[in-house]
């Protein structure tokens, strides 16, 4: 699904049966380097059990046209703004990673628009070491190796997604070297490097947790070294939020693809 938000076409996929504004709306927004793909699973089953779904590309990314936005603020005031170009007055807001901290302020932006705020793989402060910062500049595919090694906890995740017998360590190596290449080739960009440094430089988020209206919850991974569980604490007190813990790495929806199902499930009540 195409529309036009902030003078620019950005793509949502819909989970598949036509996008329909009356039914109860659920936004999935990616992480860094990331685009809609890696929501296939939970929007389709969304889209088919009732929902209204919109899993986003983020300006930049993936099939969605403009240049990428400086920062957490700015994003988060274009996916409000997608939100009226297709019509929706209520939506609960998904985010993964730096989509978590999108959608955090998005809710706090716009308290009586969001019905339910989700954070899977989430931390506040989402502080990214100079190391890597430096690596993603200097040397983007070696830090795209890297970060992939970290994000997921084991070699040989069972039954794997999108289908038993994927590679899910290649498959999200090739979607990270892939949006990276659209964006060098398309606005001559180091995407990657812009996103780490837009999480990295994040500081409004306690204060945005406060003015969060919606009930919330944190979906995080037990062994994820990108976004550790500890590091997400201060956030679920803020938010007075229900935490569930899987038994995976950062790229929860890859790794544990039906226990992050049913955890989003029990989430949106």
């Amino acid at each position: 699904m195409k529309l036009q938000v902030q003078g620019h076409a950005a793509y949502a996929y819909t989970g598949g049966p036509a996008f329909d504004a009356s039914r109860p709306g659920v936004v999935f927004v990616h992480g860094a380097l990331n685009d809609h793909s890696v929501w296939t699973l939970l929007a389709r089953w969304l889209a088919h059990h009732g929902h209204a779904v919109l899993a986003v590309d983020l300006p930049g990314h993936g099939r969605s046209e403009g240049p990428p936005l400086p920062d957490v603020e700015a994003t988060a005031d274009w996916l409000l703004a997608l939100l009226d170009a297709a019509g929706v007055a209520q939506a609960a807001l998904v985010g993964h990673s730096m989509g978590s901290l999108i959608a955090l302020e998005a809710a706090a932006r716009a308290p009586a628009r969001i019905t339910r705020l989700v954070m899977v793989g989430s931390a506040y402060p989402m502080k990214v070491s100079e190391a890597l910062l430096a690596t993603a500049r200097e040397q983007p595919l070696l830090a795209i190796d890297r970060v992939n090694a970290f994000s997921m906890s084991t070699w040989a995740s069972k039954p794997s997604y999108p289908g038993p017998g994927a590679w899910v360590h290649g498959g999200n190596r090739a979607l990270m070297r892939r949006i990276q290449a659209q964006a060098t080739q398309r606005l001559g960009l180091n995407l990657f490097a812009h996103d780490f440094a837009v999480c990295d430089r994040y500081a409004g988020g306690l204060e945005a947790a406060a003015r969060v209206a919606c009930p919330a919850s944190l979906i995080l991974g037990s062994r994820d070294q990108m976004t550790p569980p500890r590091a997400a604490a201060g956030l679920a007190t803020a938010l007075k939020a229900r935490v569930t813990t899987l038994a995976c790495g950062h790229a929860l929806m890859a790794e544990a693809p039906d226990a992050t199902l049913a955890a989003l499930r029990t989430a949106l009540g």
